[in-house]
């Protein structure tokens, strides 16, 4: 009997297939790989890690060996690859979904390079080999009596993909802040959701609101101070059990990806 066990994450290589302009902020890129079979998304808010060419560059730049990640990081930033984190969106056989935000007033690489994107186009990912991994971190017990997810517009991909999975009838509060009325998208789900969309406020609505009675699981993904403050505000003046919060900062205003990346977010 093999005893061999399948890595959690591995490279895989793909291909644009199509593009799709979803809203004035959103565009969903999707691809194609050879190796698809074998990637296995968890679903919910399923992460993994991007390269991007640079301009000029047919492929991403990045060693594929066992020490890569040190070698990537000791090569010239201008040559190694554009490294992001984004969510899974779908998945379907031959096919994943990666939706962007391209950032209008202040583009950066990844961004730019959706915005452009077309067939043939090609990228590198570090994506998931099993369903059940740490990239999936929305992670709601059983006990929870209702869900509460707040997210921006970088977080929407994530929050859609959780929406989707909800069992029937659970009850969830939802808010969604995206930078303009058309950005607001059509939301599949079974649960029985409440989904407020703003363009602003999303801290300040919150913690207006009424909210349901019981224990809830709380899901906060987008931009840092944004994530802290209504982590705070549940967690300290809502009285909501800090182990039943989770909360991802993807963003912080005022900082590039690359710099918030290196410095990193804690509390």
């Amino acid at each position: 009997m093999s005893t061999a066990q399948t890595e959690p994450f591995r490279f895989f290589d793909l291909t644009v297939l199509r593009t799709e302009r979803l809203g004035p902020s959103l565009v969903r890129v999707v691809f194609t790989g050879d190796e698809l079979d074998a990637f296995a998304s968890g679903g919910y808010d399923q992460s993994l890690s991007v390269f991007l060419p640079h301009p000029g560059q047919e492929a991403p730049v990045v060693p594929r060996g066992a020490d890569w990640f040190e070698e990537f990081r000791a090569m010239d930033p201008r040559v190694r690859a554009v490294c992001r984190s984004y969510t899974v969106r779908a998945q379907r056989p031959g096919e994943v979904d990666i939706d962007f935000v391209l950032h209008a007033s202040a583009a950066g690489p990844a961004a730019t390079w959706a915005a452009q994107a077309s067939p043939g186009d090609r990228i590198a990912v570090i994506g998931p080999a099993v369903a059940d991994n740490a990239g999936v971190r929305f992670r709601r017990p059983e006990e929870a009596a209702w869900v509460l997810i707040a997210a921006d517009e970088t977080a929407l991909p994530a929050a859609a993909g959780i929406l989707e999975r909800l069992p029937a009838g659970l009850s969830a509060r939802v808010w969604l802040r995206v930078p303009e009325e058309a950005d607001r998208l059509e939301l599949r789900t079974a649960a029985k959701a409440e989904i407020t969309w703003l363009d602003s406020g999303l801290e300040e609505a919150i913690a207006s609101a009424e909210l349901p009675q019981g224990e809830p699981y709380v899901w906060i993904a987008g931009e840092s101070a944004m994530v802290r403050t209504v982590r705070r505000h549940l967690v300290g003046e809502r009285g909501i059990d800090r182990r039943a919060v989770t909360f991802t900062g993807y963003w912080r205003r005022g900082a590039t990806e690359d710099q918030y990346r290196l410095e990193g977010d804690g509390e």
